[in-house]
């Protein structure tokens, strides 16, 4: 592996110009110009035991990485949309793409996080007019392969990166549109935030725009007329604890499973009762968008017949981790199918 002094290119303000070569043995510090083509590093199947440590092979490279065309395809079509001037949006929408982008700004923001917005305003509102309707048809097949019945939308980025802004500009984008335009099915004004644990609920609450340090004024997401508009939106912050099941009724535990008899316990709250738990301050809204945050911690496991056969600890640690994946992927299913949706909708998750 080669030794980069200095590994910063390209201005964060900027879409990138260029980076480092990889080679049959790893990143060199060799540069190439313009952007590295979207790519992932597939990993060893197989791990090897180290006493109690699982060890993963880690070799970054050439032969290690696998292309992602569908990534790059819709990079170039977001990037001719911008550079074309945004057509085909809503006049909300031009009016948060100008204020975002305004070279004038006192705190600019990273060139992914207004590309990470653009491509879900493109997916919303422009693809279909302009002959894209591929990306939502990619979308649809990649998530009944691997969530049928929860489509859902990744949009991937960097540690430090700025993830919680880009979602003050999504839940912004989103709400100003519906508060513009109530009868657009492409806009809502709720939004449910799931988040791993309670510490990053917390931390979440910037994305409130009632929170004395919210984003929207902290960031400068939005000028302060549209930021008293989206106090209008509401705006529900849970951990996916929320998702398990609650008792119910006074009677103790032993009593409860001598009357049910193995039977489905009518003092366990049902799924369609979780959901209205965590969502009754949405006030039954039934379009809403669910931002589940740290999203790599929700997963239905797929069977691996190269798996390693784990003992002890590291079993126990490893279902646990899958029990948690369970409840929340579980839990957003029953948002999904709460919410009522009535087609396909790339957007909602």
């Amino acid at each position: 592996m080669s030794v980069i002094d200095n590994p910063i290119l390209n201005s964060p303000f900027s879409e990138p110009t260029r980076h480092f070569k990889f080679d049959e043995d790893g990143i060199t510090n060799e540069i190439e110009s313009g952007r590295r083509p979207s790519s992932h590093f597939v990993p060893i199947p197989r791990a090897k035991k180290n006493g109690k440590q699982l060890q993963f092979e880690t070799e970054w490279t050439k032969d290690r990485i696998e292309a992602n065309p569908v990534v790059d395809r819709i990079r170039q079509r977001v990037g001719a949309w911008r550079t074309g001037g945004y057509v085909g949006v809503t006049g909300a929408t031009s009016r948060l793409l100008a204020y975002w982008t305004n070279e004038e700004r006192d705190k600019k923001l990273f060139f992914c996080q207004i590309e990470a917005v653009e491509t879900a305003i493109y997916i919303t509102e422009v693809a279909r007019k302009y002959g894209d309707s591929w990306i939502e048809n990619d979308l649809r097949t990649a998530n009944d392969s691997s969530n049928p019945g929860l489509p859902r939308l990744a949009l991937k980025m960097a540690t430090g990166s700025g993830k919680t802004v880009v979602m003050a500009m999504l839940i912004a984008w989103q709400a100003l549109n519906k508060l513009e335009d109530r009868q657009d099915k492409n806009f809502s004004d709720a939004f449910l935030i799931v988040t791993p644990g309670i510490t990053i609920r917390d931390r979440l609450r910037v994305l409130l725009p009632t929170d004395p340090d919210n984003y929207y004024r902290q960031r400068d997401i939005l000028p302060p007329d549209l930021l008293e508009r989206l106090a209008q939106a509401r705006i529900v912050i849970t951990n996916y604890h929320g998702f398990l099941a609650h008792e119910r009724g006074d009677a103790a535990r032993l009593t409860k499973s001598i009357l049910t008899k193995g039977e489905p316990s009518p003092f366990v709250e049902t799924p369609d009762q979780v959901v209205r738990r965590v969502c009754r301050d949405l006030g039954g809204k039934k379009n809403i968008v669910v931002i589940n945050d740290e999203a790599h911690h929700c997963y239905r496991r797929r069977p691996d017949p190269e798996a390693v056969t784990l003992s002890g600890e590291e079993r126990r640690e490893a279902e646990k981790r899958d029990e948690e994946a369970r409840v929340w992927l579980t839990g957003l299913e029953g948002e999904r199918w709460m919410v009522r949706a009535s087609k396909y909708d790339p957007r909602g998750f």
